[in-house]
């Protein structure tokens, strides 16, 4: 019989769930901090770059940023900057759409069957390997120098990369899953839905983030080759009159729409990482 200064412990109603009322600061202060060291990052260089720039720079050579501006305002002005930001827009963005879908496309077709695999792959990496400016002057012959002609240099750009990066996911993907889905009556379709595709998500989108810059590369490099429109144009004509500090401005732009683009696949990666599994070892 217990004793009547003997009380029994409370029984456990679960975990205390405690409202975390925190502040847009607390949530977001590692980001907020990343942000202003990036805007400190190019504010001094900017401030450095303008301080040499003259006293130790020779902007006819360095160019400045001053100049830079100045180039970015006139372009701006009088409408050069937005008509060739356009053409280059539409040459990187259909090349990357273009590469990366008939890349994915083919490595899921190609890279599930093992034996075909092993013999195409040799010349897969040796096509891969050929530097994409060498193939400009056979692009020109074969489809002259118009928009399709660059659109079709940044699509083998990318394609070589998200094909050989959407191939390495397919094949890493877990057998035992695999074989589990058989068992269960589970036919090849199944197994492709359910299993390698969502397995290999991870190098598709490692493929796409990498080609980004390799589009806007075969892009520029058809505008430089032959062109008369478009930013690789705008470098080309500024190069020629000696104007450093327009083909820096050209850059900038390069520079934006290549950052713009890596933001869009983030967001899509970001997406399907709701789908990926949770490490056995960090649950």
């Amino acid at each position: 019989m217990p004793s009547p200064d003997h009380h029994p412990a409370p029984q456990s109603q679960g975990p205390l769930l405690i409202p975390l009322n925190r502040s847009w600061w607390q949530r977001n202060r590692r980001r907020a901090l990343i942000l202003a060291a990036r805007l400190l990052v190019l504010v001094v260089f900017l401030g450095v770059w303008a301080a040499l720039s003259g006293p130790v720079l020779d902007p006819q050579f360095f160019g400045s940023p001053q100049g830079v501006a100045a180039m970015l305002v006139q372009w701006t002005a009088d409408g050069t900057l937005w008509r060739n930001t356009w053409i280059t827009l539409q040459e990187v963005v259909l090349g990357f759409l273009l590469g990366a879908v008939s890349g994915a496309v083919l490595a899921y077709l190609i890279a599930a069957i093992k034996p075909l695999w092993d013999v195409l792959i040799p010349y897969m990496l040796a096509l891969y390997s050929v530097p994409k400016v060498a193939v400009a002057p056979l692009f020109i012959i074969w489809f002259g120098i118009d928009l399709g002609m660059k659109v079709l240099l940044a699509a083998i750009s990318v394609f070589f990369l998200v094909f050989l990066s959407t191939a390495a996911g397919v094949q890493n993907v877990d057998e035992g899953l695999k074989d589990a889905v058989r068992m269960m009556g589970g036919s090849r379709r199944d197994v492709a839905l359910k299993v390698t595709l969502p397995g290999s998500v991870a190098g598709l989108l490692t493929g796409l983030r990498m080609s980004i810059p390799y589009a806007l590369i075969g892009a520029v490099i058809g505008e430089l080759v032959a062109s008369n429109r478009g930013l690789g144009f705008l470098i080309n004509d500024a190069s020629a009159q000696f104007n450093t500090s327009g083909v820096f401005a050209a850059l900038v732009v390069l520079a934006i729409i290549a950052a713009v683009l890596n933001m869009l696949v983030n967001s899509v990666d970001q997406w399907a990482n709701r789908w990926k599994p949770i490490d056995s070892d960090r649950e």
